[in-house]
């Protein structure tokens, strides 16, 4: 497999979350015929946003998560917070559906994403710095 199969799962299981991410972009803009931008349609703003809300913080997300595996962190960690953070990035593309009917869980999966990915950012930084701090 290799020397971080772990970080190689949870890589290739962003690489398919955000190739759904933009193929729901990408089939909007057709169906709306925008070549570029979101085309001031509410819907598709905000499938832009989930996506590009995705590439702002996966990526960083995914080289801590290489370096905590180099840094040998237990897998059952490593597990927890790869699944955790796909969890939240799922709950946060379902809850910005702006086109479903307003619930009061929508405003909720909405804190709950965020808040998620900023913990889980949080909580890996922590893990790798911790060592220099703590000694």
């Amino acid at each position: 497999m290799g020397v971080i199969p772990i970080t190689i799962l949870y890589a290739g299981l962003y690489g398919l979350l955000m190739v759904f991410l933009s193929i729901r972009v990408s089939f909007s803009r057709a169906r709306l015929d925008v070549e570029f931008g979101d085309g001031g349609n509410p819907g598709l703003q905000t499938k832009v946003r989930v996506f590009g809300n995705f590439t702002e913080y996966v990526p960083m997300m995914l080289v801590l998560f290489l370096v905590l595996e180099l840094a040998h962190t237990r897998a059952v960690l490593l597990h927890a917070i790869g699944v955790s953070l796909l969890l939240v990035r799922i709950l946060h593309a379902v809850s910005l559906k702006v086109d479903a009917k307003p619930v009061p869980w929508r405003r909720m999966g909405r804190f709950v994403s965020a808040l998620g990915t900023l913990l889980i950012l949080l909580g890996m930084s922590l893990l790798l710095v911790k060592p220099y701090i703590l000694p």
